[in-house]
């Protein structure tokens, strides 16, 4: 196995970027104003929900459609259901990322 062999740039590539230029971009691809908004609702996800629920509720993606959220119970996700309207909302008023369209749930095993 021949050892890698550094890539050659030329005019248009600029090298290494540092990461948070990345995550903006990936960020706005997906709907939303930059990383440290996706960023925060995963950081201050128990401050969202409160640590009653950060216990058995956790972020998983969320993008322009939807955040999505598992459980580890069927119990909690009849749970969240019920509280997903109220739960978006906090989302926004917490982060001030865009409220997300939708509540996606899913149950973890």
């Amino acid at each position: 196995m021949s050892p890698a062999r550094p890539r050659r740039r030329g005019a248009d590539d600029p090298g290494p970027r540092p990461l948070e230029h990345s995550l903006d971009s990936v960020s706005r691809q997906l709907g939303l104003e930059g990383s440290r908004g996706l960023g925060a609702v995963f950081s201050h996800w128990e401050q969202i929900v409160g640590p009653a629920v950060a216990e058995h509720v956790q972020p998983y993606r969320l993008d322009a459609e939807a955040l999505v959220v598992t459980v580890d119970h069927p119990a909690w996700a009849t749970q969240v259901r019920h509280l997903s309207e109220s739960l978006l909302d906090r989302v926004t008023e917490q982060t001030g990322v865009p409220r997300p369209p939708r509540l996606d749930i899913r149950i973890s095993r």
